[in-house]
């Protein structure tokens, strides 16, 4: 892979990552509602997903997910089953307001005592794992970057497909430092967390339908 190759492979995954998405919008609305380093634990947690589907890919096992209806309906079914599950407890959930009110600013001790980053990490971590759409993604995006000569054609895969999971890491734990710094400057946001919670929660909905009535890849 040439230099240049390589340097556009890096800029392309750094503005696909920089889309707003599933994975974006969960992390967010944790740093927005409970401070920066819940959104970077979300962001680990996606990221960590991710490096799921870069594995399976590299030796072969996505492909055959791709080639099974039977395969990807399962996947497809759990993954929607989750997103919609997320975007329930967004909307009944109340939001935890951790701000001091009179400087507008997250107030950390007392909103790290009450956040779960365990369970912040895990269900961003499955929010990502059961989306067959991030499978066929690497299986259609990283390839391209793979010279035919190659002989070692999944290691390759493997060395790009952490390379670009290196790269939307960093682009992740972005996303949580500005929608932190938001919140941190803007008190109509902290104050408004419940209406940001159910518009999340209707979102996620809408991507666990969205992905529910995705058709699998043709063989």
């Amino acid at each position: 892979m040439t230099t240049e190759s390589l340097l556009l492979f890096a800029v392309a995954g750094v503005l696909l990552n920089l889309t707003p998405g599933p994975d974006v919008l969960y992390i967010v609305t944790h740093a927005l509602r409970s401070g920066a380093r819940a959104g970077m634990v979300a962001a680990l947690g996606i990221t960590a997903g991710c490096f799921v589907h870069i594995f399976a890919a590299a030796v072969g096992l996505s492909a055959l997910m791709a080639a099974s209806a039977i395969a990807f309906t399962v996947l497809k079914w759990a993954g929607a089953a989750y997103l919609v599950y997320v975007g329930i407890h967004l909307l009944v959930s109340q939001a935890e307001s951790a701000i001091k009110l009179g400087a507008t600013q997250i107030d950390s001790t007392r909103a790290s005592a009450r956040i779960d980053y365990k369970s912040v990490f895990l269900h961003g971590f499955w929010t990502n794992t059961l989306n067959p759409k991030v499978a066929l993604f690497f299986l259609a995006f990283v390839p391209q970057f793979i010279a035919p000569a190659v002989e070692n054609k999944p290691l390759a895969f493997l060395g790009l497909g952490l390379l670009f999971n290196f790269n939307g890491l960093w682009v992740n734990l972005g996303w949580a430092q500005a929608a932190a710094w938001l919140a941190g400057r803007a008190g109509v946001v902290q104050k408004s967390m419940h209406v940001l919670d159910r518009i999340a929660g209707a979102m996620f909905i809408g991507f666990g339908i969205k992905l529910a009535l995705t058709a699998a890849p043709k063989a």
